[in-house]
Order: C-alpha cells, then sequence, then structure tokens
C-alpha cells in the first residue's frame, strides 16, 4: 500500500487538492495495518488556519494517532512556528510519520529546512492533485506545479496522488478525467501516478476503474466549504 511503504510520508500540494483529507486518512489507514505501532501526523500549514488535518485531532487521537500542530494552530494567527515534539519522527525509529504541508511553495519551503533530517529519514514525498482546481486544471499547469514546489522544498517529488473531485458534486466521470490529466502530466515530469482518491459516499463507488496502482477508498474527515 503506497501509504505504507516508508517511515515517513510527506504530504504536498496546491490550495485545495485536498492533502489534509488525505493524511487523515491515511494515519487512519496506518492505525488499521499496524494496531500496535506508534503512528504520528503533523499539521505542518503554517499559513491556512483553515481546513486542517488538526481539525481531526479527537478522531484521530481516539485512534491513538499522535497528532502535532504549529503553534497557533485553529486560530486567526499566520505563524511559521513548528513545534519542537515534530521532530520525534526522526528521532524515534519506532514512529511512522505524515507530514501535511500546507500553504503551497511557503510550506514546501519549510521542507527544506529538514533537509538533512529528511534525507537521513525513510522518506517520500507525494503530491497531491486535484484537477478540478485552479492552477491544477491542465497537465501543463500540474507540471509547473509540480516544479514550483519541488524547488522549494528543495526534493524531488516521488508520486502524485489523484483527488480530483468537487465535493459532493463529484462524479466518477470527474475523477476518470483527473486521472488521466495526472497521467499526462506524469509524462512531462517524470513523477508516477501512485494512487487515486475515491470517497466512500460516491455514487458506484465500487464500479470505478481505476489506472492508477492502488485505489484509496477515503471517508470525509474534515469539513468543506468553497
Amino acid at each position: 500500500m503506497f501509504y505504507d511503504n516508508n517511515r515517513l510520508t510527506i504530504i504536498i500540494g496546491a490550495y485545495g487538492s485536498g492533502k489534509s483529507e488525505i493524511s487523515v486518512n491515511m494515519s487512519l489507514a496506518q492505525r488499521r495495518s499496524h494496531p500496535d505501532s506508534k503512528i504520528l501526523i503533523a499539521d505542518m500549514d503554517i499559513v491556512n488556519p483553515f481546513y486542517r488535518s488538526s481539525d481531526c485531532a479527537p478522531l484521530l487521537e481516539k485512534n491513538g494517532i499522535r497528532v502535532i500542530s504549529p503553534m497557533y494552530a485553529g486560530s486567526n494567527v499566520d505563524a511559521p512556528v513548528l513545534p519542537a515534539e515534530m521532530y520525534v519522527v526522526f528521532d524515534d525509529e519506532e514512529y511512522m510519520g505524515i507530514f501535511d504541508i500546507g500553504g503551497e511553495d511557503m510550506g514546501a519551503t519549510v521542507l527544506g529546512s529538514l533537509k538533512k533530517r529528511i534525507e537521513n529519514c525513510d522518506t517520500r514525498i507525494l503530491m497531491a492533485v486535484n484537477a478540478l482546481r485552479p492552477f491544477t486544471s491542465t497537465p501543463g499547469q500540474i507540471a509547473q506545479m509540480t516544479s514550483e514546489l519541488a524547488t522549494a522544498a528543495g526534493f524531488g517529488i516521488d508520486g502524485y496522488i489523484n483527488n480530483t473531485n468537487l465535493l459532493e458534486e463529484t462524479t466518477l466521470d470527474m475523477i476518470e478525467e483527473g486521472e488521466q490529466m495526472v497521467l499526462d502530466a506524469g509524462v512531462i515530469t517524470g513523477v508516477p501516478l501512485v494512487a487515486t482518491c475515491i470517497m466512500d459516499n460516491i455514487d458506484n463507488a465500487a464500479s470505478f476503474k481505476c489506472r492508477a496502482p492502488e485505489l484509496f477508498r477515503m471517508s470525509r474527515c474534515i469539513s468543506y466549504t468553497y
């Protein structure tokens, strides 16, 4: 499973890509796969106070997942202050962790400050893509955003997660078209598609013919309004 292959998985993406929802669902999936392991999720969105993975802290903590949030998370104060406890995933090899990186290029830049730590940890960097959002609505735009985030982070992107959706308006055709766009972007960038996400409440979800190596079934954990 794509969320189980590395000790640390870093999720980045453009605004509206759904990276926080993916991060929360990945943490819960890791817990199901590793009931006795130490698991953490670090909400590293240093800009946007809305739609954060830490908003699901009660659900995550109920499932034995350690939640780490930046100072001022949940307030309207935008301050790039990272908590010291996030380093536990580097220092304690018994942990599996997910870093939910927000703030687009500013958030990705934070990764640069962790470069040596990340290079010495079993890490994979995945980019969430919603092909129905501005700036990632064509293969060329996806490729451009990939380049911008990789440059800001100082790391290459290891894989794409297709998370094309329009919330409750999502159809299987939308997901399929988004998957094709991500595949086409991969031809430009050389970045492979590793998974396609689909919400459990979508009609006929079980009939979707996924071309990604994995279909990742998710439940809505974060409340969204556009």
